[in-house]
Order: structure tokens, then sequence, then C-alpha cells
């Protein structure tokens, strides 16, 4: 992979065409990643490929198109095993995100193994996407749920591993990158005390897997969830990796054409995984982009891009910490984002009074509510980064907050 030397980051911004977009009159400053990326020509281009010239629908045509299509949507599912370092590219199964993967797994996996009395743990500082469909599945099994505490400098208090990672526990569900503080959680650890105590693992992807190397093998987890969105692919395309002993004792999801071997009028017979959790027309197209994604991320390489990124975010820390009535949360090592709060100004304000400069920061409880409950705050403001954002931009962002502390106090 290349390093971040080698990598002409001013160039690369000029493959983002929206980056050269005003709002209300300013230059765009795009520090919103975490929520979705922005997308580069060559992902725009692939889609008006597939459409203009193999748009079809795949696997049953026997027809050319029909081919074309199958063939570009297979390939990207052998880029998406690939780019995890999946075993078998039949441990990728397409879905429309992060949260429908996990949702998969709850209503496959979970409604199957779980009983009255298992318990499920998850970590205070989860998405919503990873508490509300094991509380949906808790409420359905009997099962219970356990949560491994946040500590003050926004880090896993992973000595309550032991009291809390016991023989009950059936399933550990886990965020690898905080979204609202930026933690970086050690899920080959966490991957490992699960699998010490029986209990499957499930990584949370969302905001580490375009950012950094993840290698399901290395990480030794049983699922890993990802959204292409957040790595430069379009919106409503994601993956779910699952080892496949445990892919094949799983019931389909959704029932309907294509994950079928056989239909009688009384009962069906399924294809083996991924092909039975993939009922319907899938999202080709976005299949077709996220594999383009990938190709453009492996081109700049993860290493560089984590790098950067990780660079992006500790300056932005410092230099907010500079700001009076500023607090910033989480660690001083972090993913590429920041959460901070105002003291003059609550995350709604504070965004809106950003966005009339062209600076696009998300103010809220970004999906984590318990944890800003914990907090003890309604919210916070996040500026996140990506691999096509600048110091310079970095630099525009304070200035406008240091006038935002002026105007608002």
């Amino acid at each position: 992979m290349q390093q971040t030397n080698e990598v002409n980051w001013q160039a690369i911004r000029e493959d983002f065409p929206i980056l050269r977009e005003q709002i209300h009159g300013k230059p765009l400053i795009y520090f919103d990643s975490a929520a979705t990326s922005q997308k580069p020509c060559a992902v725009l281009g692939a889609l008006q490929h597939y459409y203009e010239h193999d748009n079809a629908n795949v696997h049953r045509g026997l027809h050319g198109l029909s081919t074309r299509a199958t063939e570009a949507y297979e390939a990207a599912r052998a880029k998406v095993a690939k780019y995890l370092n999946a075993p078998n590219v039949d441990e990728i199964t397409f879905t429309r995100g992060t949260t429908e993967s996990i949702n998969l797994v709850a209503n496959t996996w979970g409604v199957k193994f779980l009983r009255e009395g298992d318990v499920i743990l998850l970590t205070e500082m989860e998405h919503h996407s990873n508490l509300v469909p094991w509380q949906l599945l808790a409420e359905r099994t009997g099962a219970r749920l356990r949560f491994v505490p946040v500590q003050e400098d926004g880090t896993l208090a992973l000595g309550a591993l032991d009291s809390l990672l016991t023989p009950e526990v059936k399933l550990f569900a886990f965020t690898h990158i905080s979204n609202s503080l930026g933690t970086i959680n050690p899920v080959a650890d966490l991957c490992s005390a699960a699998r010490a105590v029986g209990a499957v693992s499930l990584v949370d992807a969302a905001q580490s897997a375009g950012h950094l190397p993840v290698d399901v093998q290395a990480m030794g987890c049983d699922f890993l969830a990802l959204s292409g969105h957040k790595m430069c692919a379009p919106t409503g395309i994601g993956a779910l990796y699952g080892r496949a002993e445990l892919l094949e004792a799983m019931p389909p999801w959704h029932g309907g054409g294509e994950m079928i071997l056989s239909v009688q009028f009384e009962r069906s017979t399924f294809k083996k995984a991924p092909g039975k959790f993939e009922a319907g027309t899938p999202n080709i197209a976005g299949a077709v982009g996220l594999g383009a994604a990938i190709d453009y991320l492996e081109n700049i390489g993860r290493a560089a891009i984590f790098e950067h990124d990780t660079k992006l975010a500790t300056y932005a820390h410092r230099r907010l910490e500079e700001l009076p009535g500023v607090r910033v949360l989480g660690p001083q090592e972090r993913g590429g984002l920041v959460g901070f709060v105002m003291e003059a100004a609550h995350p709604h304000d504070l965004t809106t009074y950003a966005d009339q400069y062209g600076l696009a920061l998300r103010g809220g409880h970004h999906c984590t509510q318990p944890l800003m409950r914990k907090l003890g705050l309604p919210g916070t403001t996040r500026a996140s980064f990506y691999f096509y954002n600048t110091m310079e931009e970095i630099d525009r962002m304070m200035e406008i907050l240091e006038n935002a502390v002026r105007f608002f106090a």
C-alpha cells in the first residue's frame, strides 16, 4: 500500500465534483463523512456505465445483458471478500447497509439460537443500529442485555469484561470505531475474549471499513457489517461477512424470488448462503458502485487513508481544545472524527450557524442516545473527516467556530 507522503491529496480532491459546490455563496467544507461520504468520479462513472450498457436483472436471464450484469454483481462480491480478507466469497451477503446486516443476524441466527436466560453483550457506545435490533431480539426470545461501560476518557472499561463476558453470553456485538467519540476499539482482543467463553462476535465496521485495513481473519470475528455509503459507494448497499458454518446454520430472513431452489404450493427449499439471504432483485448498481469504490480506495491505500484521517482528527482535536468554552469528547488516539460541545450553543444551533459559512458539521445525538444520556449531554457537534479533507479546511473551521463563540456568547 502507498504511504501518505506518496499520495497527492490535493489531486484526489479533484476526483470529487461535489467538493466544488458552494453553500450560501461560500465554498463547501464537508466535515460530515461519518454520516455519508462523497463519491468520486470513478464510482459515478461505474454507475452510469452499468445503467447505460449492462442494465438487466441478475442470475435468472440467459441473454447477454443479464450475463454481463451478473458478472459485474458477482465480481463486486469477490472484491468485498478480498477487501475484508474473507476466506470464501460465499461468506459475503449483500444488504442495504450495516443496519440491515445486523438485523439479518438478529432475525436469523439470533431467533434460531438464543433462548430465555441467554445474554447479549453490547457496549455503551453503540449506534442505535447495533442496539435496537438486539433489544427487539431480547423481547422476542427472553434473552437479556448487558453493557460494557464507557469510561470518562471515551474508552471501554475492558477490566469489566471478566465479570460481564460470562458463559451466559451467546453474542458479543460492538463497534470498531465509535461514531460519536472516535474511539478505536481493540476488536481482535474483544473477539478473542468472546471466543474464549463460546460467544459469537459481531463487529460494526460502519466507521472503519473505509478508513483502515479490515481483516476478518486477523480480527477473528464471526460476523462483520459495513455500509457502502460511508466508503465512497452509493447509498442502499452494504455487506455482511459471516463465517461459513454460521451462515449455513441460519434460516432465510426474507422470502421471495432468487433465493430458492424449489417452490411447491406447500413448501420451498432454499439456496446455500449467500443466495438464501438475497431474496428478490438486489441493488445491482449499488453493488457495482461498491466494487468501484473498493478499487478506488485500494488504489490510494487504506493505511495511507488512515494515517491522513487521524492526522486531521488529531489536529482538529488540538485546535478545538484551544477554544474557550469548548469540550472535546473521546480519547487522544482516535479515528477520523471529533465530537465536541460548546457551552454557549446547542449543537443544532452551532451546526446551523456553521452552515451559513459553507461548513457542513453534524449536531445531535448521532444515534447514540444512551451514550449521550450517560454523558449528561443533549448531543454534540461532530466534525468527521475523510481523505479528501485538508488541514486548511480545519483552519477555516476554527475561524468559523471562533466567530461562533463570540456570536453565541
